[in-house]
């Protein structure tokens, strides 16, 4: 059962936090489920937490969940998967509208958001695009973006009708794409045409993400990449079959380094796990469905890279954070700031860890990344103030829904 919101004073003393690029020693007072206090006195709280030899980040944004809920919730829903947002230091997560029935209509979309309440972590959505729903684009309150799906993927909403798409970009605020290969070709001619800002979600290839870059379209693109494209690659599908199949599929190694190359040199935006899970005895029918689990993995798997070299903290927190409440302008959040929602991720950068299927949140309970050691884990995941994972349990304290800006 969820407890209400618990408001009682925190503090956490003694870490390092991540604040203007830099990490420094402050303490972090938190009240009324905001950062009220970044100090180097110690407030009084009624609860303390010691983060000495931790770093603390903003909140995990991951920008791109399917969820299952409503139609497939014994693979997933908004309980086990918020939970597994949680454990992996994901404090907000915005959810895609490709369920059953997919979230394509006002009631569809107040139906997910009744669901949602069940949610441990901060929740948002996506609402979908059909060859006939622009009145409902127009009437959709609080969402994230307008998805549109050119390829095929779980669920039925794959539009091709290119004056159709044109049509959703004139209508909605922020649209987001699955669009793989050439059809990326075809959105930048249509953002040339209306001046819109697209998301490309999970750009998995060198020439991809070659076709984002196209000048007169550079500052209305935002570039996604997933964990799985950038720590496996089609090698790793010989090996591992239908448990490393998912949408786009995985790539050459040429591809893969593309896709760091571009984090590298500020090309990619965000990171976004497309967690996306399936039972085990789904994924090994001959007739499997595409997708992976991530949740839980995603964070670990970007600390690993940061302690091997491969990555800044700073870019870290820039994708996983920042850029994704300034894309989708979710208030309040992405930053360790006086008044800003005390969403923060608490990680020890020395602790070593395996990933073990059995002890994952998610309903699926696999990960292709099974038996990685990873160095880097979070260890406390605290949402509007409550400490809702605290390294060994998850509390079921009630969430909210984001807002968005202007």
């Amino acid at each position: 059962m969820l407890q209400k919101p618990i408001k009682m004073p925190l503090l956490i003393k003694n870490g390092r936090i991540y604040q203007n690029g830099v990490l420094t020693a402050k303490n972090i007072f938190i009240e009324s489920g905001k950062i009220r206090k970044i100090t180097d006195s110690e407030v009084q709280a009624k609860e303390v937490i010691d983060a000495k030899g931790k770093i603390v980040i903003p909140g995990i944004i991951d920008p791109h969940v399917h969820i299952r809920e409503p139609g497939l919730t014994h693979k997933e829903d908004f309980q086990s998967g918020s939970r597994a947002a949680a454990k992996g230091g994901i404090t907000t997560f915005l959810d895609m509208p490709n369920t059953m029935p997919p979230t394509t209509n006002a009631e569809r979309l107040e139906e997910k958001r009744r669901l949602a309440r069940k949610s441990v972590v901060n929740y948002g959505f996506h609402f979908g695009s059909t060859l006939d729903n622009l009145d409902e684009i127009k009437n959709a309150k609080n969402i994230a973006s307008v998805k549109i799906y050119m390829d095929p993927t779980t669920g039925d909403l794959k539009i091709e009708d290119l004056g159709v798409i044109e049509d959703i970009f004139k209508t909605g605020r922020m649209i987001a794409l699955h669009a793989e290969g050439d059809n990326i070709k075809k959105i930048i001619e249509i953002i040339k045409k209306t001046g819109k800002k697209a998301y490309f979600c999970h750009v998995s290839s060198e020439k991809e993400l070659q076709f984002t870059q196209d000048h007169e379209t550079k500052n209305n693109v935002l570039v996604e990449v997933t964990p799985q494209h950038l720590f496996l690659t089609s090698e790793d599908a010989e090996k591992l079959g239908s448990l490393a199949e998912m949408k786009p599929r995985l790539k050459a190694r040429r591809d893969q380094e593309a896709l760091w190359k571009g984090i590298r040199e500020g090309t990619v935006d965000t990171i976004g796990t497309d967690h996306a899970p399936h039972l085990l005895e789904e994924k090994r029918k001959v007739s499997f469905p595409y997708g992976i689990p991530g949740l839980e993995t995603m964070l670990p798997l970007m600390l690993n890279a940061v302690n091997e070299g491969r990555l800044e903290l700073k870019t870290l927190v820039k994708l996983c954070c920042e850029n994704p409440a300034k894309i989708f302008k979710i208030k309040s959040k992405g930053f360790i700031k006086e008044g800003y929602d005390a969403d923060l991720t608490i990680v020890d950068m020395p602790l070593v860890k395996e990933v073990k299927n059995e002890e994952l949140e998610t309903k699926c309970k696999w990960s292709p990344f099974n038996g990685w050691k990873l160095k880097g884990w979070p260890v406390m995941t605290i949402v509007n103030g409550n400490i809702v994972f605290d390294g060994k349990e998850i509390k079921n304290i009630r969430a909210k829904e984001v807002e968005y800006g202007a």
